[in-house]
């Protein structure tokens, strides 16, 4: 199956000032080609990426002569085009917005490729096209990709690419598992395992206040205002990384140990509407739990079941059947018709598992 990975590199300080300039022609290309498809749409045409592609090597790259500087490679370009037409496509088939320029800072980044070649990988070292020898903080796979992406946030440079390897399924510990997920417990299982929501985010709000408020006290053209900037993104990022290595340990527990996932289709857009959730909502990160999930089934070779979204688990007893209310204050479900008691996440993670059982 295809696998893609993502490390942080180990660069000098002109390493970081090479990967600056590729991100700057790569913006520049993109925003670029946005601006000269707004144009050419308002004049009642219809712009495509091949046609700006082809315009702009034939005639305005061989003007920019610092895109044709040594150590740079060409192929940015190319893959700044492809991204701005993926944009459109998303846009047109109703799964984006309209795409925006670029600005610089954020979300840095550019794609390079071997002409086709393939680009060996491994080790704590890799050649990248034109640019040379980069470093790793850790043990790369000992692989082949067709293409590498180079990001940044704060002020680290990150390196990601897809690579094909095998995997064999692991041994199931359960054969069917319920996966209930919520706010004051990330996730319940069938099997009576309890994950605890960390709440990453109000943990680290105050910080993230202080540094905020630090940022903008300064004077805008200073270079204090400039590392006051790194450091607010520093915090970002850790938060982010917090909360995505909360999520990768669960989903592999799962994927690892059951043969059957059933999860819940939950409505996060509509439950983000609830004021006084919303931040913890967002914080649990729902739609990220299902997206690990779901590429992690084919590599430990289990199978995923999205429950339907008007499945009433958390109103129905386990124990007989019966569907009653259930208010989110009441932690408990007490079965009005049986007397069945049970913590209101485990009675809906053991309804949902029995929803893969024919």
């Amino acid at each position: 199956m295809l696998l893609s990975i993502k490390t942080k590199l180990k660069l000098s300080q002109d390493q970081k000032i090479i990967m600056s300039k590729h991100a700057g022609i790569a913006r520049f290309t993109y925003n670029w080609g946005l601006a000269t498809w707004n144009n050419l749409y308002k004049d009642g045409l219809k712009p495509n990426k091949y046609l700006l592609k082809k315009f702009f090597n034939n005639h305005l790259k061989p003007e920019f002569t610092w895109i044709k500087e040594t150590g740079i490679c060409q192929k940015i370009t190319q893959y700044a085009f492809d991204n701005l037409g993926d944009s459109f496509s998303r846009f047109f088939s109703g799964k984006g917005g309209y795409p925006n320029f670029k600005k610089k800072g954020h979300h840095d980044a550019f794609t390079i490729d071997a002409s086709g070649k393939p680009i060996p990988v491994g080790g704590k070292s890799i050649k990248l096209p034109t640019i040379g020898w980069v470093r790793t903080y850790e043990i790369l796979p000992h692989t082949t990709c067709k293409s590498i992406t180079i990001s940044r946030t704060a002020d680290s440079w990150f390196i990601a690419f897809a690579y094909e390897q095998k995997h064999e399924p692991t041994v199931k510990q359960h054969d069917v598992v319920g996966v209930d997920l919520g706010v004051k417990e990330l996730a319940t299982l069938s099997t009576g395992v309890v994950f605890p929501n960390p709440k990453h985010y109000k943990t680290n709000l105050e910080k993230l206040r202080r540094l905020s408020r630090r940022f903008a006290r300064k004077n805008k053209v200073s270079n204090n205002r400039y590392k006051a900037k790194i450091q607010l993104a520093k915090h970002h990022s850790r938060v982010a990384n917090l909360r995505k290595d909360t999520l990768h340990k669960i989903t592999t527990f799962l994927c690892k140990n059951h043969a059957k996932i059933v999860v819940e289709d939950l409505n996060v857009s509509g439950m983000l509407f609830n004021h006084k959730l919303s931040q913890v909502i967002a914080d649990c990160s729902f739609h990220e739990f299902k997206r690990q999930l779901e590429y992690k089934a084919k590599k430990f070779g289990c199978e995923i079941i999205i429950a339907d979204r008007w499945y009433p688990s958390s109103k129905t007893c386990s124990n007989c059947g019966h569907i009653q209310d259930m208010p989110l204050k009441e932690r408990t479900y007490n079965c009005g018709s049986c007397g069945h008691s049970m913590d209101r996440d485990l009675n809906a993670a053991i309804n949902l598992s029995r929803l893969a059982k024919p």
